[in-house]
């Protein structure tokens, strides 16, 4: 119960011992009062009586003293007037039975008046010639009492109506700062930092609000610290200080966590970039000029690719850059690369360079299983003979499946996916994510959608989703994909909350997000609950979009995840204003899990508790191994993802 209720309740109570003991006394006085007045009315009444029936009775007549007596008892304010001669014999005697009007019979029986009764000798000359007995009639009493009843009561309850209305509204305001600071306290479980302005002007409250804003402000202190920390751990590892990509080593594990994924329809394009003459730059110019030279590039290859959504750019060493595109296809590494040469043929005429020769670009596009070594070899082999060709080349190196298959091109692509989405011939396999302590204990299913070609094969969304972007069909794939697992039959299932990735391009469409925000709110609570997952990188270009999505989702019973979570440099404290339910570390970081202390083992531990400050549970993609497992578990991790628990399988396999 809160403190204004209780007020409110305490203040009724008060008030009402307080009517109470007024009223009883109030009514209390009113009866003595009366009593006496009857007391004083009957005495009154036999004594001027008895003086006025005297002379009549030394007369004996008789007739005169009835007539006196009669009409004295006729006004009706008399239960009974008797008169008795010296030897207590009644002479004349009147009586009206008690019948108050207009009073309620509890009332009579509840308050009991005495009636009060008194007696007055008459006298004949010196001798007593009898006695007058007058006893009141209570009815006027009990009428006047009753009145005053009702009165009191009425004023009463009218003060009461007002003092409830003032004080509630007193109260309110009165209790204002204790209501900000609750919102305060709330805000802060939260994780949400809010400090209390103005102060309030009452002491006591003022002390509290200046003890929860000091606590709140301690509370986010800690927070940027513990961000601060794993921020600085991935920039010293992963990180190059002067160009803000990543470095080799971050390089290196974006692309064995792809490759290690055992996919048979993995493919990407690795690109290799060289910059030329940065010495002779360095030694005409100065070193900044060099610097200046190296940053103009980091934003040549991010405008150049940065469309692709989980693209990695890094520095690898001197003026060397390198890009990997996973799901990208050769022509996509054409287009690039492309580009590229075209950006830095742009440089030449900012005057930036040492020579007219800025750098070449080499390309490895694979579409089957390879491994490190062969694509970074394929890349430098490209480089090269981009190198001779001329100024500012780009060459392209294939690296296809033994079959000799001919890659497809990008209309083809195109015809595939038109048709695919025409004839619905999209299939489901779900991955389960176990919790890290009970791995027999699965927390949801990832759904993967594959398109089912011609041939029977089997196309991961990876490969087909940036085509489906590019085309503007994403939001028509997303839509299929809902309506199709919302007709699995999961009660079969030992879970009832599935994830499903979307893209933030389907929010931009207006017919879809009123679609899906319609479907959900239709949607029974004993039904599927759904987690929509989007990558780090897509979510934090499209930060508005998806925190009102999540948002909506939420007030439905679903929730919203974060994909690949570390592959970009984003500044964590994003976190704090999206608020997924989950995150998912990128398998690059879990690959390089092993026994000994190392870098992504300490960066692990960081993001782990950036999160769970804010009640966000960290999942690890990409757990292939038991060695893995256990470093996770050590790392206080909530759940995990990969072959280790579970390959993906056909949902119909599942059920």
């Amino acid at each position: 119960m809160t403190l204004y209720r209780q007020l409110i309740i305490f203040t009724f109570f008060l008030f009402l011992l307080l009517f109470v003991g007024t009223w009883y006394a109030k009514l209390q006085s009113t009866r003595s009062f009366l009593t006496s007045q009857l007391e004083s009315h009957a005495q009154d009444t036999a004594t001027s009586l008895a003086l006025s029936i005297s002379p009549h009775i030394a007369e004996k007549d008789m007739a005169a003293v009835e007539s006196m007596i009669n009409a004295v008892f006729d006004r009706g304010y008399y239960q009974m007037i008797t008169f008795t001669d010296p030897r207590q014999k009644v002479l004349f005697e009147d009586v009206l039975d008690v019948k108050v009007k207009d009073v309620p019979d509890w009332f009579v029986r509840w308050i009991q008046l005495k009636t009060p009764e008194a007696t007055s000798d008459v006298m004949a000359g010196w001798n007593q010639a009898g006695t007058i007995h007058v006893k009141s009639h209570p009815g006027y009493a009990y009428a006047t009492l009753w009145k005053d009843v009702l009165n009191m009561t009425a004023w009463f309850a009218a003060c009461a109506v007002f003092v409830f209305v003032a004080g509630g509204l007193g109260l309110q305001i009165l209790l204002k700062p204790l209501v900000a600071v609750e919102r305060q306290a709330d805000a802060l479980c939260r994780k949400e930092y809010r400090i209390q302005l103005p102060l309030p002007w009452t002491k006591e409250f003022r002390r509290v609000a200046e003890a929860m804003n000091r606590m709140t402000s301690k509370v986010k202190e800690m927070f940027e610290e513990q961000a601060a920390q794993a921020e600085g751990l991935q920039e010293r590892a992963y990180h190059d200080p002067l160009t803000g990509l990543g470095n080799r080593r971050y390089f290196e594990s974006q692309i064995t966590g792809r490759l290690d994924q055992h996919d048979i329809n993995a493919k990407g394009v690795v690109l290799l970039v060289r910059i030329h003459n940065l010495e002779t730059l360095n030694q005409r110019r100065g070193f900044q000029a060099g610097d200046e030279l190296l940053k103009r590039v980091a934003l040549l290859l991010k405008g150049s690719s940065g469309s692709y959504a989980n693209a990695a750019f890094a520095r690898l060493t001197g003026g060397d850059f390198g890009i990997f595109v996973p799901d990208a296809s050769l022509w996509d590494g054409e287009n690039i690369a492309t580009d590229m040469a075209n950006r830095l043929g742009q440089i030449v005429t900012e005057q930036i360079a040492a020579t007219d020769n800025i750098g070449h670009i080499g390309a490895a596009a694979y579409d089957d299983v390879t491994t490190l070594g062969r694509l970074l070899s394929e890349a430098d082999l490209a480089l090269g003979s981009a190198m001779q060709k001329g100024a500012n080349t780009w060459d392209i190196r294939a690296i296809t499946s033994e079959s000799g298959k001919t890659p497809l091109g990008q209309q083809q692509w195109r015809d595939i996916l038109v048709k695919a989405l025409q004839d619905r011939r999209i299939t489901l396999h779900a991955q389960p994510v176990v919790k890290t302590e009970q791995t027999h204990d699965v927390m949801h299913l990832e759904i993967f959608s594959k398109i089912v070609q011609d041939d029977g094969e089997l196309l991961n969304a990876a490969i087909f989703m940036p085509l489906a972007e590019r085309l503007k069909l994403v939001s028509t794939i997303d839509r299929i994909v809902i309506e199709e697992v919302m007709k699995i039959d999961f009660s079969q299932l030992s879970v009832n909350r599935v994830a499903i990735n979307l893209s933030p391009a389907s929010l931009e469409d207006d017919s879809f997000n009123l679609w899906v925000r319609t479907f959900l709110k239709s949607l029974s609570p004993e039904t599927l609950r759904i987690n929509f997952e989007f990558s780090e990188f897509a979510a934090v270009q499209h930060m508005t979009l998806v925190k009102e999505f999540g948002a909506a989702v939420r007030e439905c019973g679903h929730g919203i995840g974060l994909d690949h979570y570390g592959q970009s440099f984003s500044k964590l404290g994003y976190l704090q204003s999206l608020r997924p339910e989950y995150v998912k570390i990128d398998r690059a970081y879990t690959g390089e899990l092993k026994d000994e202390e190392n870098d992504s083992r300490f960066y692990i531990a960081s993001l782990c508790g950036v999160a769970h400050s804010i009640d966000i549970a960290v999942i690890a993609e990409g757990v292939e191994f038991e060695q893995q497992a256990q470093i996770l578990r050590e790392l206080n991790l909530d759940a995990m993802q990969g072959y280790f628990t579970g390959k993906p399988q056909p949902v119909a396999k599942r059920v």
